[in-house]
């Protein structure tokens, strides 16, 4: 097709309006809802430019990019209106063309107010093709948006030519992660490690993150461990023209083969639960506003739908801040509280993990302290449950974690090493519980120093957590040079394998030239004699515990079998690995 054929297509879908939009659900794994959809364009099916990748190309070629995103951006309201769709409408908007010159400031605007969509509700998604330069502009342009009560989210987040100084100067609502890095992110500490500064970066700046392009369920799996709740992709559903509209269809696949971590105690949030009553969403808000007044200590109250699902949240400052302007509750006392509820609340099942609602409420934007959240079972209301409440548990629980950890490494003690061998057999998990032990570690402490031998303590615990999942694996440190690592993953050998390369590799740097020339130090055994010892090595007992051995063993048996077999590993000379069935017992 020739560059004039393209033009010509163009010309024909733009002065047609020959434009479909297919909705992709954005779905929040606490809250089981879909928090909204993003409309996806396509050129007419018949045509060249069926394509998104061609016909913006195209566009942009002829520049005509600002009113095809017009176009867009009418189809997919006209078709979320259509479909009755409910939640936020995640709307693709290039940086350059809101930058154009010829853009026309309110349009998007009138057009929610043609189809009947409150901005609230629109959220607009900056998708970067070509370098940003002018961000003082674009922050203007966005700050219009801003102002008429859309959120922003930033698309893309790691693959654009600026997108983390977009990020720091135009602080979205949203940062949606590229998909290259959650593509095979259970396989990659590199990528796992980047979503977690990402996560980091998104607490500072009160943005919620989404994760896109999920397409196995092991990427949903670490990314739920990691604190991601915003999830998208073909995993959960591909981009359809009529979407799914109860997360609950596409989630129940997926939770069954979801494994709580091995690092944390998952307990359920009933200590949290507080049973407030709630209030229909048609109730007055004279009504709401006499509970209050009633009740001095009450901060929050639900508001519910006929289901007795939430709809909204009601909280006593916002509701007072309404209610102080002039002749507002002579105005709004016989209105439903539907009129004044937030719809920006935040809503969990009672068996999340204390750990996964912590990252909810860091995550979410604008969430205040004392703020109440809700808790549901089944996507029915049961009560409240306070963040400062959240935040006194969290913080109880690090003290403890920090009690029994081991003060060099840093890494979890006895006391833990012992809950997750517990929580391993409770949950019947197949796993490779291995005790790792330096050989030589004595002699060359006593050659080198105690300075020498914590480097290589620290060595070893670096390159041990370079080999953990966070969502499916364990590393603790018992003591001296022993540390235990549970493996949940099928590829435990791998895993293993490259540790012993890493380890010794890393080694190297703490020998003086001539014992890395001879292959081995000279020092003072426990007899006071000298003797000649091989260089730092690895001696690794692995138990291997199938789904059945659980039902047999308990923690402090299997902890004796992974000794056991790291003193069989320790007979053999140089870098070692035995393995024990769990049957063994």
């Amino acid at each position: 097709m020739t560059v004039t054929e393209q033009l010509s297509a163009l010309g024909n879908i733009l002065a047609h309006g020959d434009l479909s939009s297919l909705f992709q659900p954005i779905v929040s794994l606490s809250e089981q809802r879909i928090l909204g959809y993003e409309a996806l364009t396509r050129g007419p099916s018949n045509s060249p430019l069926h394509s998104p990748l061609t016909l913006f190309a195209v566009a942009r070629h002829a520049g005509r990019l600002s009113e095809l995103e017009m176009a867009c951006r009418k189809s997919a309201c006209r078709g979320f209106s259509a479909l009755g769709l409910e939640g936020k409408l995640f709307l693709n908007v290039s940086p350059e063309s809101l930058l154009d010159p010829s853009h026309q400031p309110g349009r998007t605007l009138k057009l929610l107010q043609t189809f009947g969509i409150p901005p609230s509700q629109v959220v607009i998604e900056l998708t970067e093709q070509s370098p940003t330069e002018d961000f003082a502009l674009l922050d203007n342009a966005l700050h219009h948006y801003r102002a008429m009560g859309f959120s922003i989210a930033l698309d893309d987040l790691g693959a654009g030519y600026s997108s983390l100084r977009l990020w720091s100067e135009l602080r979205p609502d949203y940062v949606k992660i590229d998909r290259h890095f959650i593509d095979g992110i259970h396989q990659d500490a590199v990528k796992r490690e980047f979503v977690g500064s990402i996560l980091k970066m998104a607490e500072a700046s009160r943005a919620q993150v989404i994760a896109e392009g999920i397409e196995l369920t092991e990427e949903l799996t670490v990314l739920a461990e990691m604190g991601v709740d915003l999830v998208q992709g073909y995993l959960l559903s591909r981009p359809q023209e009529k979407p799914p509209r109860d997360a609950r269809q596409l989630l129940p696949q997926l939770q069954s083969t979801q494994h709580s971590s091995l690092n944390e105690d998952n307990h359920d949030l009933s200590a949290l639960l507080n049973e407030q009553p709630a209030v229909d969403q048609r109730t007055a808000i004279a009504e709401v506003l006499d509970l209050f007044r009633a009740q001095a200590n009450l901060n929050s109250l639900a508001v519910l739908d006929e289901q007795q699902q939430p709809v909204g949240i009601v909280h006593r400052h916002s509701l007072s801040e309404a209610l102080l302007k002039p002749f507002a509750t002579d105005l709004f006392a016989r209105k439903p509280i539907s009129r004044l509820m937030s719809q920006d609340f935040l809503a969990v099942e009672l068996k999340q993990s204390l750990q996964k609602v912590s990252r909810l409420l860091t995550s979410r934007a604008r969430q205040r302290i004392e703020e109440d959240f809700i808790i549901i079972q089944g996507g029915r209301y049961l009560g409240l449950g306070r963040v400062i409440d959240v935040l006194k548990l969290i913080t109880e629980q690090k003290l403890q974690q920090a009690r029994h950890a081991n003060p060099l490494t840093l890494l979890p003690g006895n006391v833990p090493i012992q809950q997750c061998l517990s929580r391993l057999l409770q949950q019947q998990r197949e796993a490779a519980v291995c005790y790792v032990d330096i050989d030589s570690f004595k002699p060359f402490n006593d050659l080198y120093g105690y300075a020498k031998g914590d480097e290589v303590l620290l060595c070893l615990a670096q390159c041990l957590n370079e080999r953990v999942d966070p969502a499916r694996d364990f590393v603790g440190h018992i003591g001296g040079d022993d540390f235990m690592l549970v493996l949940g993953s099928t590829d435990w050998r791998e895993k293993l394998g490259r540790l012993i390369e890493d380890f010794q590799s890393q080694c190297r740097r703490f020998y003086r030239e001539e014992h890395l020339q001879a292959g081995c130090f000279v020092a003072h055994n426990r007899h006071g004699q000298r003797q000649e010892y091989a260089l730092l090595s690895l001696s690794i007992g692995v138990v291997h515990v199938s789904k059945e051995d659980c039902l047999q063993l308990d923690a402090s048996r299997l902890a004796e079998l992974a000794s056991e077999a790291k003193r069989h590993a320790k007979a053999v000379p140089g870098y070692s690995l035995h393995i024990l069935a769990g049957s063994a017992s």
